[in-house]
């Protein structure tokens, strides 16, 4: 594909996505639930991926390879929040908002290009490596391999902290203790550095592709708003509020990256 060809796509696949989550921002208006949003987060990011693929030859085993990985922790993503947030109610973030708004017509007006379109943006951003990472020909070199040890270990951090936190959790003996096990007791959130490392495995695939140097911001990105906007930092005011030990296990645990617990 010529570049302009390129361009047309990647545009024509950021409008798709956005339609996309229009008709989920019109489910959740009918639900008066905004925060279903979070489940569809990881798909809107797969989702490009997959355009990119059936809008494309999809010749290059590192296309298959991008789209497949992309997919794969997009689909265990979704069901667990899925799983862990349907019949909840709405999160307290979009309560907060939804009350500021006044009223749930003017919340939902605001929602559309504050909530959802605004998600799509950055999803399609962050989704970079894995659509113009499929525009190549020289199939998986010694790079790509190091990307996918490093996607599989990210995906291993964030499945087995999410399978801890929900194990711990449905023991009624740990009802409102701090989780502070497992991999828990190596990073204050390994599923967010799990995250982070699915993305920087995704980009190195990525740069074997001719365009893949194009992408290097967006696992940056990635990584900025898990540790100070959406991840890390509002996580981290939420259980501070709720548990006084927090303080102390703050002092002893790795704030992102897993290191040996402190004393």
């Amino acid at each position: 594909m010529t570049l302009s060809e390129i361009l047309f796509l990647l545009i024509s696949n950021l409008a798709i996505l956005l339609a996309l989550l229009t008709i989920v921002w019109f489910v959740s208006i009918r639900i008066k639930d905004a925060s279903i949003i979070d489940i569809f987060w990881g798909p809107a990011c797969a989702a490009p991926a997959l355009l990119t693929f059936f809008r494309t030859d999809g010749a290059d085993p590192g296309a298959l390879v991008l789209t497949v990985l992309v997919s794969l922790w997009a689909a265990r993503l979704g069901l667990y929040l899925a799983k862990r947030n349907i019949g909840h109610g709405e999160d307290y973030r979009y309560q907060k908002m939804r009350a500021k708004a006044g009223s749930d017509a003017a919340f939902a007006r605001g929602s559309l290009p504050n909530i959802f379109w605004l998600q799509g943006l950055i999803a399609w951003f962050v989704s970079l490596p894995v659509q113009l990472g499929q525009f190549g020909d020289d199939g998986l070199g010694l790079v790509a391999w190091l990307g996918v040890i490093v996607f599989t270990v990210g995906l291993g951090f964030e499945a087995i902290g999410d399978w801890q936190l929900r194990s711990f959790k449905a023991d009624p003996a740990n009802k409102g203790k701090l989780m502070t096990q497992g991999l828990w007791a190596l990073t204050r959130h390994p599923n967010y550095f799990g995250d982070a490392t699915v993305w920087a495995g995704l980009t190195l695939i990525a740069l074997e592709s001719p365009y893949g140097v194009w992408t290097i911001l967006s696992p940056a990105v990635m990584a900025f708003f898990l540790i100070n906007i959406s991840g890390k930092a509002l996580t981290e005011r939420f259980m501070e509020k709720k548990y006084p030990e927090y303080a102390d296990y703050k002092k002893r645990v790795s704030g992102f990256i897993p290191l040996p617990p402190g004393n």
